[in-house]
């Protein structure tokens, strides 16, 4: 039935082109505020095609996927999930974000008859072809930069501002919403898997890779001068998302866990001995796993934002080895820990100046990393 629906509302929008002039067609972009869940948290984008002589009214949306696909998890992991566009009715599409009260805004624009008329074409081409489907990609091929490049083409769109300040990266785009929305762990996270290609500067174009941004570019452009392209802007449902303040958590806990660390360590006896190897053995085993998870994300994926990760100079893979080494303590464990004493000193030495911004909330776990090292190395 749903499908029914879907080629109904397509065989409408075909027939609107072939039948109406394009004078009665209104295009306009929405941006849908982000929600609290992870995959809401940066928001959303679509199009929206209203036909005033039709009475037709249609979202065309490129952030559908099959969540009932098997291998669901499994591509989505390595980079490989299609994502695709899927048209629904406007009532429908906003339903979602009424029930969690978040924000919509429309951008109504003022186009060219000819420019709506190509807009809905170039929609309805590509959603009745293959090329409907497309492999997601978090910086350069989502459902905002999907849309982003449709009104670069066939509406003119250029940034004629700077929306976002010198010097800002990928990644501070990401913090801005992830602190926001006091979202540590998930901050945490990110900052792990995602390596130093979400530390590249954006431009404007690319700034708009984000549904706020590419709002924010869609405000400063000029579709020809000295008219502007927003014809009109309001916010068609007002949610009651509210920003909360940010605790980094992760950088509490670990600095708690690292401190009764150190306590025990210097206790020097059987028992207190005992538990800090074991910590030891625990923390490397994670640490070595985390490492090999980073190299799986970096060479055995599609996702391009996960190469190059710098968290590898403490989550080392090997460290995996070492974590049951240390309770048979072979002859090379000791110089296994000079090397990676060096590794982690100089990591720290030079944490503002590494090609990738690492996550605050690690320092207390690279510090006691550092600190067993050096004991090793006196052993």
């Amino acid at each position: 039935m749903k499908k029914l629906l879907v080629w109904f509302l397509l065989l409408s929008a075909f027939s609107a082109v072939a039948q109406n002039p394009s004078g009665h067609l209104r295009v306009s972009l929405l941006t849908c505020a982000p929600g609290e869940e992870l995959y809401s948290t940066f928001g959303h984008t679509a199009i929206r095609i209203f036909d005033s002589t039709r009475q037709t009214d249609i979202v065309y949306n490129y952030g559908t996927f099959d969540f009932s696909d098997p291998d669901f998890y499994l591509k989505f992991t390595r980079g490989k999930l299609d994502y695709f566009l899927s048209v629904s009715p406007m009532s429908d599409f906003m339903y979602e974000f009424q029930v969690e009260h978040r924000d919509v805004t429309e951008q109504v624009l003022d186009l060219p008859d000819s420019s709506r008329t190509e807009i809905l074409n170039a929609l309805n081409a590509n959603m009745a072809s293959p090329a409907r489907y497309y492999k997601y990609d978090f910086l350069y091929n989502n459902c905002t930069t999907r849309v982003r490049d449709i009104l670069q083409q066939y509406a003119g769109l250029k940034a004629e501002k700077r929306i976002v300040p010198p010097h800002t990266t990928f990644r501070n785009m990401l913090h801005e919403y992830l602190d926001k929305g006091n979202e540590s762990w998930s901050k945490l996270g990110i900052d792990l898997l995602l390596g130093s290609p979400i530390d590249k500067e954006v431009t404007n174009t690319t700034a708009m890779f984000l549904p706020d941004y590419l709002m924010k570019g869609v405000d400063s452009s000029d579709a020809s001068n000295p008219n502007r392209l927003v014809q009109n802007r309001q916010v068609i449902h007002l949610g009651s998302n509210t920003g909360k303040p940010f605790q980094n958590k992760p950088l509490f806990l670990f600095s708690i866990i690292a401190v009764l660390m150190i306590f025990i360590s210097a206790r020097n006896n059987p028992v207190a001995n005992l538990i800090t190897q074991a910590m030891d053995s625990i923390l490397l085993g994670i640490t070595g796993l985390l490492g090999l998870l980073l190299l799986f994300m970096w060479f055995g994926t599609d996702h391009k934002a996960c190469a190059a990760n710098y968290n590898l100079l403490w989550a080392l893979p090997t460290n995996l080895i070492a974590a049951f080494a240390i309770w048979k303590k072979p002859k090379w464990l000791k110089n296994y820990f000079s090397i990676t004493g060096i590794i982690l000193l100089l990591t720290l030495l030079l944490w503002l100046w590494l090609p990738q911004q690492l996550n605050t909330g690690l320092l207390p776990i690279i510090l006691w990393l550092l600190i067993r090292s050096v004991n090793y190395v006196k052993k």
